[in-house]
């Protein structure tokens, strides 16, 4: 299934800076790359071995930056009905045992689980978009179903 092309002007911002960054980064692995090829020996060269798997790492990172970004639309403005959850809402959820979990709904690009950045296509997300506050939602997990209660909604960094 193809992810999402939906991102916050954060999360666009974060890979445009990841761009340029390893853009920079390249330069510098090149250069060091070129270096050790000049050593000699490429067979028995570790520096060239892992400049080169360096390079590959990074080649293949700004190619998916490059091919993706363009496809990525940028949702930077609140819906008007603040009151049910959509995308790039925060939404805090209280579970059966009365604990409670702040997420936010984001792009898949921009998934950072100690943020508690979730994606829009994952299960949870899935189930909370256009509810309401006090609304019921329950989920399936590998070990049966978790049913948690939505506590607030909010759109914008408190």
């Amino acid at each position: 299934m193809k992810s999402s092309p939906y991102i916050t002007a954060e999360g666009m911002a974060r890979l445009n800076e990841e761009l340029k960054q390893l853009w920079i980064r390249r330069r510098h692995v090149v250069a060091a790359l070129s270096a050790a090829a000049a050593e000699g020996d490429r067979s028995e060269n570790a520096e060239y071995i892992y400049r080169k798997k360096e390079l590959r790492g990074l080649d293949r990172r700004i190619r998916y930056l490059q091919k993706r970004m363009p496809d990525l639309h940028v949702v930077a403005d609140s819906p008007n009905i603040v009151d049910k959850i959509f995308f790039a809402a925060w939404v805090k959820l209280e579970n059966e045992q009365g604990n409670e979990v702040e997420y936010r709904i984001v792009g898949p690009d921009e998934i950072d689980h100690q943020k508690g950045n979730i994606s829009l296509d994952s299960p949870l997300a899935q189930a909370l978009l256009g509810k309401e506050i006090d609304d019921e939602v329950t989920i399936r997990v590998q070990d049966g179903k978790k049913t948690y209660y939505v506590v607030a909604i909010r759109y914008s960094a408190e």
